[in-house]
């Protein structure tokens, strides 16, 4: 039954629903696996996926369905509500569907988008520890990237402070020569700190360390985020930590984390990452958490991990790819799927009326405070002329080779009318396209968007990547921009044009994936330009090397590694149960 999602907040929806939630031992023999299988945390439980997939190897592979959206307002447009409600929907035809979703980040946790638990009757529960750290995977990730920089600043003081024959006898180590101002890791924290993003280290005496420039970025953006996102064991992300480049030395050579004999004691700190945490809709519907969000600046998928998983537990597994699909969906199609092997049966559009009439040149939208009336009152001219920001998402969906579906995921402002237009737009660019009301009714809400679907998952495709390997790095860039984005070409600052040629010149890069970061707001790397920007060009300002990751990463713009909180964020209106330990406010 739903709840009354107009009238309830979300972690009242939860608090609701968590009253029936199956405990780990009723999942474990509703999911049909081995007790050795699962990993009790409390009310939650990690799943070790080895023994699971090693059991299954030979079972077919479910269908794959991936979410992803139309450039959001800041708001966010609802791919894991619209993922939590496919899942709710095909439960509700009597299909065995589950799911993988990224753990949220406290810093819009706290701040203002909030905790990417869905939302209504369309949510993960227990909504508490989705929001709060969960089975603590974010927490490791700090700990073994911040252990990095501990190893490296070190090793800086150590090195300035003792010749090479003292520094031989009394720590065992060799010269590095790091290079201070070519560093390319920072700090990071799970929160969105902007005073932590230019930072000076080591102020004081000779033992108080080595006085440097340095940087925060938010934890979920760490490229241990991204080598747990893409990894296939333990093996593989003890392999990947020890191959994480920190910086350069003086001659230009990068310094690794196994340089620094660092990456293992890593490997300790996430060792647990690697099994995903299972939870469950509101409508009960298995769903794996792993990996983290910010597709703008991080890889912003769920895991490889969960995804193989949910294909063997699962007939329909559905995935998310953070934010709109020049950014998560080319993500998810040219890196993860080339990485993971795996092949998408179809991927989610994931559209509002509230995101395509900004797009039509509607009032600016601005997280914290009320949206305009045109917002919520009928507009079909604006809903009609931000469709062409849809239809540009659909058309770089399809030349992946897929056929999307178009989920108008229909918040109760809406009228039938402004749906008509976009459903209009969507069958005219040659798209499926389904209402779903999960939101307002769970499941019962999502069933045309569930059939559209399955319907989809029965028509093959011709899944192709945008580029080979082969190509080379500016020249993926460019047609990225061009196909993707719709830019008439890139423009290179000088330190990143020359960092492009020596990556370009060195072999060993030849096969790491280019990982773009851009800001989510627009299809520009500007996020003021609404709709379908013409005439521009995509600046480049300087590449970010993870080399453990195997990614290489332009940045477009001047888009931050470290977001800002706001005025009102949501912190303000967290608080607890004294009586009962109850956290209430999370939206």
């Amino acid at each position: 039954m739903a709840f009354n999602a107009v009238e309830m907040a979300d972690w009242q929806i939860s608090e609701a629903a968590e009253e029936n939630m199956p405990t780990p031992d009723e999942w474990r023999d509703k999911l049909g696996l081995q007790k050795d299988e699962m990993l009790p945390m409390g009310r939650l439980a990690k799943l070790d996926f080895l023994k699971i997939i090693d059991r299954l190897k030979d079972e077919p592979d479910g269908k794959y369905i991936e979410v992803t959206a139309i450039s959001p307002t800041p708001l966010g447009e609802g791919k894991s509500t619209t993922s939590c409600g496919l899942m709710e929907g095909l439960g509700k035809r009597g299909v065995n569907v589950g799911g993988a979703l990224r753990q949220p980040s406290g810093g819009p946790t706290m701040n203002v988008k909030g905790t990417a638990a869905g939302g209504g009757n369309s949510l993960l529960i227990p909504m508490t520890e989705f929001s709060l750290g969960l089975t603590g995977d974010i927490n490791d990730i700090m700990n073994a990237h911040n252990l990095a920089m501990v190893a490296m600043t070190a090793r800086m003081q150590h090195e300035r402070n003792y010749n090479d024959e003292q520094l031989k006898r009394l720590t065992g180590m060799r010269r590095l020569d790091i290079d201070p101002t070519r560093v390319e890791l920072g700090w990071i924290i799970d929160y969105c700190a902007q005073s932590l993003r230019n930072i000076i280290i080591g102020i004081g005496g000779r033992y108080d360390g080595f006085t440097m420039q340095s940087k925060f970025g938010i934890a979920v953006g760490s490229e241990c985020m991204a080598i747990l996102a893409v990894i296939r064991d333990l093996a593989d992300l003890k392999k990947r930590l020890n191959e994480i480049t920190v910086a350069f030395d003086k001659s230009g050579k990068p310094v690794t984390t196994g340089d620094l004999e660092v990456g293992n004691a890593m490997t300790a700190f996430m060792r647990n990452t690697i099994n995903p945490t299972l939870m469950c809709t509101a409508e009960y519907n298995p769903c794996m958490v792993h990996a983290g969000p910010f597709a703008n600046i991080a890889v912003g998928q769920s895991s490889i991990i969960a995804d193989r998983v949910g294909l063997k537990l699962f007939d329909y597994h559905v995935t998310e790819s953070g934010f709109a699909a020049d950014i998560g969906f080319e993500k998810f199609w040219n890196v993860k799927c080339r990485f993971s092997g795996l092949k998408p049966h179809v991927s989610v559009l994931t559209s509002t009326i509230r995101a395509l009439k900004m797009h039509g040149g509607g009032p600016k939208v601005v997280a914290g405070i009320p949206l305009d009336d045109s917002y919520t009152k009928e507009n079909l001219e604006l809903v009609e002329k931000g469709c062409a920001n849809m239809v540009h998402h659909i058309n770089t969906i399809r030349k992946a080779g897929i056929n999307p579906v178009v989920c108008i995921n229909r918040f109760y402002t809406d009228t039938d009318a402004e749906c008509a237009v976009v459903r209009k737009a969507a069958e005219a660019a040659g798209a499926r396209c389904a209402e779903s009301k999960h939101w307002e009714l769970g499941g019962d809400g999502a069933l045309e968007f569930a059939d559209a679907v399955v319907d989809a998952c029965n028509e093959e495709n011709e899944f192709k990547f945008l580029y080979p390997l082969e190509m080379k790095l500016r020249d993926r860039v460019e047609m990225i921009a061009k196909e993707v984005y719709g830019a008439d070409g890139v423009s290179w600052s000088a330190e990143a044009e020359s960092k492009a040629k020596m990556l370009e010149a060195d072999s060993k890069y030849d096969d790491f994936a280019t990982m773009m970061v851009k800001t989510h707001l627009s299809l520009t790397h500007d996020p003021v330009l609404k709709g379908v920007p013409k005439g521009w060009t995509l600046p480049i300002q300087d590449i970010l090397i993870y080399s453990g990751a195997k990614f290489l990463c332009p940045c477009a713009g001047t888009i931050s590694l470290m977001p800002g909180t706001s005025s009102n964020p949501a912190f303000r209106r967290i608080d607890v149960d004294v009586e009962n330990g109850k956290v209430t406010g999370l939206f």
